[in-house]
């Protein structure tokens, strides 16, 4: 009971100190107030609904990099940066001094000990064994296929069915399902029609909507409060209790199924040679003498590799998708040059398999995926903890009880980074002037797909996708806003739409 009414206390005097600042803040003021005791939370947590561009604004008159002063005794004093030489340094120059860290992982604890959690020996396992799995050619046609299969079967369907009706509907929606299915069968062999006509409910999805969301309100609060929030199951903290037990309910499930149906087709043991499986059929077949700390036959573990590859899955393309669309939109003469891009290409008829090599020709999409990516990052922030003192190339000095903070989305607004048009969507800054091909950003400055030996496995094959989808749709179909639709990005770790995208559709 005695923290209960210190949590009570708390909460009030965060309520005094909200007012106070809404009566007396200046309306120019960018910077947060650094309070007594309580430091620079209540100007972020009244900046919550917007943090990423409050962050971006607060960044660009701070030289791409700010000190964030948390409550006293808190714990949560960080470094917030979007300077290019800080990632390479943090994630590539000096990767060794730099981990998740164990913070990191206790607000991530949802996705267990996967590799987006994962540190040192472990994670060096865990990228190992899935670069053998992602890289394989047997993996990506399998990818493809069943990619393919779902735009079939899921998407003209549903899109079909709205045209036919005159129908407003949530194309974000439709993109979250359509990546769910993809990586579900990807990940675990499962099969699951949320995109249909009906439209079903899934647990699953629900649960890392859920997860997602509770994680960013985990970073602007004390640990001890969350904490004990979680301990009594209450506020954010009871979704993200109940999305647990959907995880564990729905793991159990895929990974009971898979063992099933291994000792039932009697396959052979392959070891890394994954021809067409999904990956939790070639996780459960490793060669554990070459993982040390890999368990393939530990339900917790794969229950670990299902909701990581899940959540790198299904948010990346899903979330890309939403704002490319809603960009294109906005801007018909990209939409026009993509059309004319595609009608140039020798691309088979509407579901039929399209061919990699043509698509990867395809350099004006190609630039407008990547301007999508570099205005709304999926994955709008990183975080990093060093394991002994450092200097950053930005001069600021940092030990192990500083976190590190990379914004992702600020990154891709900095004018002193992309030009005076950061704002602005121009795919042709993607395409060389010089051979006409797509124009390489190191990755340290087009931070989307992260830098150094941590850079995401699944990049190529995620434009590939993405640009499967978007050439089926936008030759089938005319796709339109609703009029007065607000667009605005959801307040979690995935950059979602808030009020996701309403449109309506026609058939080309």
């Amino acid at each position: 009971m005695a923290y209960v009414g210190l949590l009570e206390l708390c909460i009030a005097f965060l309520v005094f100190i909200f007012f106070h600042f809404l009566i007396h803040k200046k309306p120019h003021r960018i910077l947060p107030r650094n309070w007594p005791v309580l430091g620079m939370l209540p100007g972020v947590l009244i900046m919550l609904h917007r943090i990423n561009d409050y962050v971006a604004e607060v960044l660009e008159v701070s030289s791409l990099t700010f000190v964030f002063k948390g409550p006293w005794f808190s714990g949560m004093n960080m470094l917030i940066t979007a300077d290019p030489a800080n990632i390479q340094h943090v994630f590539s120059s000096n990767f060794s001094n730099y981990d998740k860290g164990p913070e990191f992982k206790e607000m991530f604890d949802f996705l267990g000990n996967g590799i987006f959690t994962a540190d040192s020996k472990l994670w060096e396992d865990m990228r190992k064994s899935s670069l053998v799995v992602l890289s394989h050619q047997g993996f990506q046609s399998f990818s493809l296929r069943t990619i393919t299969r779902k735009i079939k079967y899921g998407v003209v369907p549903v899109l079909d069915h709205f045209a036919e009706e005159n129908k407003i509907f949530d194309l974000q929606d439709v993109f979250q399902r359509l990546a769910f299915d993809v990586t579900l069968t990807l990940v675990t062999g499962s099969e699951s029609n949320s995109l249909s006509i009906e439209m079903p409910n899934n647990e699953y999805a629900k649960a890392m909507d859920d997860a997602e969301e509770v994680v960013v309100y985990r970073h602007v609060k004390p640990m001890i409060l969350w904490k004990l929030q979680n301990w009594i199951g209450v506020g954010e903290e009871k979704k993200m209790k109940e999305a647990n037990a959907a995880f564990d309910r729905s793991c159990a499930k895929y990974i009971s199924s898979k063992r099933e149906e291994i000792i039932s087709t009697h396959h052979s043991s392959i070891g890394e040679e994954a021809h067409g499986e999904d990956l939790l059929s070639v996780f459960m077949k490793l060669d554990t003498s070459k993982y040390e700390l890999l368990n393939p036959t530990d339900d917790n573990f794969l229950k670990d590799i299902i909701k990581s590859f899940m959540l790198a899955g299904r948010d990346a393309i899903a979330t890309n998708l939403t704002w490319f669309f809603w960009l294109i939109s906005k801007n018909p003469d990209a939409l026009t040059k993509i059309r004319q891009e595609i009608n140039h290409t020798s691309l088979p008829r509407s579901g039929m398999s399209l061919d990699a090599d043509k698509l990867n020709k395809m350099v004006y999409l190609h630039g407008a995926l990547c301007e999508s990516l570099r205005l709304y990052a999926p994955i709008p922030f990183e975080r990093k903890s060093p394991i002994k003192e450092d200097v950053l190339p930005s001069g600021h000095k940092v030990d192990e009880n500083w976190k590190i903070l990379f914004s992702v989305y600020a990154l891709g607004r900095m004018k002193a980074v992309w030009g005076k048009d950061a704002s602005e969507f121009k795919p042709e800054r993607w395409i060389s002037e010089r051979h006409g091909g797509i124009k390489h950003e190191p990755s340290f400055k087009f931070f989307v797909f992260n830098s150094g030996p941590r850079n995401c496995l699944g990049k190529n094959l995620s434009f590939l996708q993405m640009k499967i989808v978007a050439v089926e749709i936008i030759r089938n179909y005319d796709i339109k806003v609703v009029e007065g639709h607000k667009i605005e990005p959801a307040s979690s770790i995935v950059l979602h739409m808030k009020h996701g995208l309403k449109v309506t559709v026609a058939k080309r």
